[in-house]
């Protein structure tokens, strides 16, 4: 379990295929990562990269290295090349919940349509698949990148809908986002509270059906 509070922005130093034949295999990541391990960090610890939850199978005191699975890269973005990566601790009893609840489970990609400054803040907004158009609402909480973001405005389209997101200077600064660029994939995990509210609505209304 995460909170989308990045506790430092890494770097994927090393990127090395499992087979010959990289259009069906995993890859072996390296990430660098000076500072950002604690003294307890041990084999087998989770980690969040770019809002994906991994599991560190080497670690060095600054760096560590995970496997992705082949699934998981045609899941998300941001993991199968070179180059800088959010990266959050598991959350531990007691620590303060800054963000909001997040599982490390990506749901799906989002394209982002516009990113520009705007005064001291930025305007991000990102177009979502139809699949996580219902779990985007005004002032409600979406991880972008590994990043917990709350939603300023929803629009809807025919085939999903465009979220837009204000960033402060400090989220620019501190986060992989500052490297965004229109057109560029990022990883959308939807928030866990609406995730069982939708299921838990589905649930009673095929109740209903079948009773009728």
């Amino acid at each position: 379990m995460f909170t989308g509070i990045v506790s430092a922005v890494g770097k994927i130093a090393e990127v090395t295929p499992f087979s010959q034949d990289q259009s069906d295999s995993g890859l072996r990541l390296v990430v660098s990562a000076p500072g950002f391990l604690r003294a307890d960090t041990k084999l087998g610890d989770s980690i969040a990269i770019q809002g994906a939850c991994m599991t560190v199978v080497a670690m060095t005191a600054d760096s560590f290295t995970v496997d992705v699975s082949r699934e998981s890269l045609n899941r998300t973005a941001g993991l199968d090349a070179m180059g800088d990566v959010n990266l959050e601790h598991a959350l531990r009893m007691g620590d303060s919940l800054d963000g909001h609840l997040v599982s490390g489970h990506v749901d799906g990609l989002g394209q982002v349509s516009h990113f520009q400054p705007v005064g001291e803040s930025w305007d991000l907004r990102i177009q979502v698949p139809g699949n996580l158009t219902s779990y985007m609402a005004y002032k409600g909480s979406v991880t972008v990148n590994g990043v917990s973001l709350t939603v300023n405005q929803v629009e809807d389209g025919p085939d999903g809908c465009e979220i837009r997101i204000n960033l402060i200077p400090h989220t620019v600064q501190v986060t992989s986002l500052r490297n965004l660029q229109e057109g560029m994939l990022v990883n959308l995990e939807v928030d866990m509270i609406a995730r069982y509210v939708e299921r838990m609505m589905s649930t009673v209304h095929y109740r209903q059906a079948a009773d009728a």
